[in-house]
């Protein structure tokens, strides 16, 4: 499970490093605009989803996906939020 989350964070900063001609993923990572527009847009549909009991599973693959290539085009290190979320520990 987490290997998945893992290769998405590589994949992000493997295309940024090293773009790909006519990628989704290095559209994302190159237009911050546009990246922050898909995080909003995806998370309502994740809402909706829910509230609908219907695609939830679908909608909330994208929300990882595009918050993860939003997180790595705003340069917003995946080790740190891990690191904030383990001091949140109680």
């Amino acid at each position: 499970m987490l290997d998945t989350l893992e290769s998405l964070f590589k994949l992000a900063r493997d295309r940024k490093n090293n773009p790909v001609d006519g990628s989704y993923t290095n559209k994302l990572l190159s237009n911050k605009s546009l990246s922050k527009e898909k995080v909003l847009e995806e998370i309502n549909e994740l809402i909706e989803a829910v509230d609908k009991n219907s695609n939830k599973i679908h909608e909330a693959a994208d929300v990882f996906y595009h918050l993860i290539m939003y997180l790595e085009a705003n340069d917003v290190k995946i080790e740190a939020v891990m690191e904030e979320l383990n001091k949140r520990k109680k």
